[in-house]
């Protein structure tokens, strides 16, 4: 599909033309440093400023500086193992292989910037080896990797260079209204609830839509240490925001959960609630800097309202409203601890208040699928392998570059669910690389004589392809097109046209990724069910997880990496209804994992009797081997789900002897919301 549609109705705008300029200054300034310096590979600089550009300068800096170290790492790698493995090609395909895919595993596992390291460390290798081995007569491993660090070195310099001078676009403003809009869409979620306005659909893709927001302002706070507006070095601040802000979805998804049971009894109460909300705002607007939050006496500030509604209650509505209460309560302190750490950050202040202790000591523990990293990493050596034996049993003088390009591609699209349709389209952009680096060494290069002439003709299709970076699917097209001409033309101080060598250079353009494609495809291919069902598998090994984790700082970090998978999974396109519908339950049953962790605290920290906590510690145990059971194949029985339901009912009549009044109402709401809010999604 070459999206010709597309590319007519495209129309670049003030935005577009001004990150295009830039880019392009940068990369002929790169380009002009490197033939100045004389540098072996200038397509190297080049290549390598339109691999790392995006219109953030926080994010340009930050990818330029992981760059640069993955570069001096791999080029190090490179140096020790190509001269103890030179003379055997075949040990040497499977290290290098092994490494690789060792690398990619790493970058997988860490989905913050520094994971670059990795991705780069591991192509760098490649590309490093693959040149060393081409040029064994003339140039030494050393000299080799020395001009690669070189060459990426004056690429990352330039680019943050210019991006950071020329109208710097800032990632601290966009967060800024993000975070906004996240909290706007938080109260009007809540106000919608209270008031029964919005409908079990909207309802739920607003939650969606929030938990998805959490998951992209992750990474996006990543790049603040490396940017330098007024919100430079607020990483941890802003992580702290988004705990809260995971907190604060779970309160507001049990409380839609708790009302909407409620309303299968009576509507009676709906009458007063909408008292209860406005006073819930009232409070919180007089809340300021200086007051001390405490849980039991929040109560106190809604005693009216909850009065004139529990009047309006039916018995079997009364425990699920001690659920709201408790709720509210949470709610109250999630949002005054957000205001807090928010109007610290507006002031400037890195450190979080003094009320507020933060989980994180720097970087959040968020979802990780080691399963995916470890098929990517397998799919990348395979690549490398296929494509050492090509360029072995070949003898095709320039298979070292089609290794290069089968590294890069390999590695650059691998945090993709299904990176095969990418690289087919990177396929395409290389082979309409080809055609247009044709055009350009027949007709168009002869005449260039001066840097400024090679510079004014280079301008056009550069500028145009990087205006289509921000807009998918044009970028998956306009990137491959934009790296593949700039590595294809194959710039140097003595240019000589020699029609074998770009056909070569666009013969291994093509090769490289058809090569990465193929191994991914036998090894790490998912289809979207499959990626959707590897996530809900992980939910349920959280799941099990969250029965033993006491209520807290612990259960806060736990709770921030159940949502973001939740964030992750709302990201990708459910083609199935039934998995889409269970992908929306999940985030009702990760918001009742408090009630699982309550459970728990109360079994450890209160004096119980012996026969309650064996009750309490009975049903743990059945949803220990029910999440297990569901983590292998996402359904249970109907005996299992009775077994629970049995389990339940045994701790409720427990708890119902219980003289203290505070532990037989905390069992009573946990059971109450384990049940509706996990069994019955079962």
């Amino acid at each position: 599909m070459f999206l010709h549609k597309q590319i007519i109705a495209f129309r670049p705008d003030k935005s577009d033309l001004i990150f295009a300029i830039k880019t392009y200054i940068a990369a002929m300034l790169s380009l002009f440093i490197a033939f100045y310096l004389n540098l072996s590979y200038p397509m190297w600089a080049i290549g390598t400023v339109y691999i790392i550009v995006t219109p953030f300068s926080g994010t340009v800096s930050s990818k330029a500086v992981f760059r640069l170290v993955g570069t001096l790492l791999g080029g190090a790698v490179a140096v020790l193992l190509l001269p103890k493995l030179i003379n055997t090609p075949l040990s040497f395909t499977f290290v290098l292989a092994l490494w690789v895919g060792f690398s990619l595993y790493i970058s997988l596992l860490d989905r913050s910037p520094r994971s670059y390291i990795f991705t780069i460390c591991g192509f760098t290798t490649v590309m490093v080896v693959a040149t060393s081995i081409n040029s064994i007569d003339t140039v030494s491993v050393f000299d080799t990797a020395l001009n690669r660090i070189l060459e990426t070195s004056i690429a990352v310099v330039c680019v943050a260079l210019i991006f950071s001078i020329l109208f710097p676009k800032h990632i601290g403003p966009v967060i800024k209204l993000r975070v906004d809009n996240t909290l706007k869409d938080s109260k009007e979620l809540f106000t919608q609830i209270m008031h029964n306005q919005i409908n079990q659909e909207s309802s739920q893709t607003l939650i969606n839509k929030l938990t998805k927001d959490v998951s992209e302002l992750h990474v996006l706070a990543e790049h603040l240490g490396y940017e330098k507006s007024k919100f430079s070095g607020m990483t941890k601040p802003v992580q702290e925001i988004l705990n809260q802000v995971t907190m604060l979805l779970a309160n507001i998804t049990t409380i839609s959960e708790r009302f909407k049971e409620m309303d299968h009894y009576d509507l009676a109460y709906r009458s007063v609630l909408s008292s209860l909300h406005d006073q819930v705002l009232n409070y919180l607007s007089q809340l300021h800097s200086d007051h001390q939050i405490n849980l039991h006496t929040i109560n106190q500030a809604f005693k009216i309202e909850y009065k004139n509604i529990e009047s309006l209650l039916r018995a079997e509505q009364r425990i699920m409203f001690e659920g709201v209460k408790m709720d509210i309560r949470h709610l109250i302190q999630n949002v005054f601890y957000i205001r807090e750490i928010w109007a610290s950050i507006l002031d400037g202040k890195k450190k979080l208040p003094k009320n507020i202790i933060s989980p994180l000591t720097y970087y959040p523990i968020l979802h990780r699928d080691s399963g995916f990293a470890v098929r990517s990493g397998l799919a990348a050596a395979l690549a490398i392998i296929i494509s050492c034996f090509i360029w072995i049993f070949s003898g095709w003088k320039y298979g070292f570059m089609m290794l290069q390009i089968t590294g890069v591609s390999a590695c650059i699209l691998a945090a993709i669910d299904n990176p095969v349709p990418a690289l087919k389209m990177f396929v395409r952009g290389a082979f309409y690389s080809s055609i247009l680096a044709l055009v350009y060494v027949l007709f168009i290069l002869p005449s260039v004589k001066e840097f400024w002439q090679l510079a004014l003709v280079l301008a056009p299709p550069l500028i145009y392809l990087v205006t289509m970076y921000a807009h998918p699917p044009l970028n998956g097209l306009a990137m491959p097109i934009t790296v593949s001409f700039a590595m294809s033309l194959n710039l140097q101080n003595n240019y000589n046209i020699d029609m074998v060598t770009l056909i070569d250079t666009c013969l291994a353009c093509i090769a490289g990724p058809i090569i990465s494609a193929f191994s991914i495809y036998l090894i790490r291919s998912f289809t979207p069910e499959q990626s959707v069902k590897r996530i809900l598998s992980q939910h349920y090994k959280s799941m099990y997880s969250s029965i033993y984790i006491p209520y807290g700082v612990q259960f806060r970090i736990h709770l921030r990496k159940m949502l973001d998978r939740i964030g992750i999974l709302n990201s990708k396109a459910i083609p199935s209804i039934e998995l889409r519908k269970k992908a929306n339950e999940i985030l009702i049953e990760s918001c009742t994992t408090i009630d699982l962790s309550r459970l728990n605290d109360l079994q450890k920290r209160f004096q119980l009797s012996q026969k309650l906590k064996s009750r309490i510690w009975l049903l743990q145990s059945i949803l220990d081997k029910t999440f297990r059971k569901l983590e292998k194949q996402l359904s249970i029985d109907l005996n299992d789900k009775n077994e629970l339901i049995y389990s339940i009912q045994k701790l409720e009549k427990e708890a119902m002897l219980e003289d203290n009044i505070e532990i037989k109402n905390r069992i009573l709401i946990s059971t109450h919301n384990i049940r509706h809010g996990i069994i019955e999604n079962l």
